[in-house]
């Protein structure tokens, strides 16, 4: 009977565990990430996937230190799991990016080494892919970066996704200031994916760098006729438009839009918003 007992016990706690965990996933979809990490604080014991969502939570609420040390928990108790070395990745990035230069190399290395590692573990994570490929293009030689490296992994990204190689192609062009080819990628891979709202931000981000304003606005407005409510859009062309000091009156509007909106964690921060907004009415 004090078997059966104990094992009731066991289940319940596992239970209300699982229950939590949902809870807090559901908040983290909201990206209500304080909310998430309140409930995650209670989740007795915690396993990978539990260590992994509080990891995420921690990067996006900036607390880098704290996210590589929850995933680095993840990643010992789930070791093959690619997404959870992407993020790790991801934690070391933004550490290295905010830490004296003395910290910065070792976790720049640290970044490269799980996005790697990520990829070993699962080729198809074009997530991870893209992490990667950014990191090759703006890290010097001596830290692992590099154009031929890049370049494989623009090979690797294409035999996943044709659309989503061209893109990555097109920054690889970029990067070497041919922005002829660069827009043909582009164009490519919009015409592979003309439904999706992505592909046109893109082209329009590209023609807006280059001046082309006209050409910009009527690609955003393509975009808002497949998805009018699009939080990623209204982002992107309130950016666009603040940067080229333009339509500020409709980028306010669309950034008040935006910061009413309920968006995702692979939507900009809304933090970002609020900077934008502050530019706008000179604060």
């Amino acid at each position: 009977m004090r078997l059966f007992a104990a094992l009731v016990l066991i289940a319940a706690t596992l239970q209300a565990g699982g229950a939590d965990l949902d809870q807090a996933r559901k908040l983290y979809n909201r990206s209500d990430f304080e909310g998430s990490l309140q409930v995650l604080h209670e989740v007795s014991p915690k396993d990978a996937e539990a260590y992994e969502l509080l990891g995420r939570d921690y990067f996006m609420t900036g607390e880098y230190k704290k996210a590589t040390d929850a995933l680095e928990k993840a990643v010992a108790l789930n070791p093959r799991d690619s997404d959870s070395a992407m993020w790790l990745g991801r934690a070391y990035g933004r550490r290295a990016e905010t830490s004296n230069p003395f910290s910065a190399m070792g976790h720049a290395s640290k970044a490269r080494q799980y996005f790697e590692r990520a990829v070993e573990l699962n080729p198809r994570n074009i997530d991870a892919l893209n992490d990667l490929l950014e990191y090759y293009l703006e890290a010097p030689g001596f830290m692992g970066g590099g154009m031929d490296k890049a370049k494989a992994v623009v090979a690797r990204i294409s035999q996943v996704d044709a659309a989503e190689g061209l893109w990555a192609q097109s920054t690889l062009d970029v990067k070497h200031k041919e922005m002829g080819s660069a827009e043909e990628h582009l164009r490519r891979a919009l015409e592979l994916n003309p439904q999706r709202v992505g592909r046109l931000i893109d082209l329009a981000r590209f023609l807006a760098k280059q001046g082309r304003y006209q050409e910009s606005d009527q690609n955003f407005a393509r975009a808002e006729q497949l998805a009018p409510d699009n939080p990623k859009l209204m982002f992107a062309r309130a950016d666009v438009y603040v940067k080229s000091g333009r339509n500020l009156p409709l980028a306010k509007e669309l950034l008040k839009k935006y910061l009413a909106s309920t968006v995702d964690p692979e939507d900009p921060p809304k933090a970002e918003a609020r900077k934008l907004l502050r530019q706008i009415e000179g604060g």
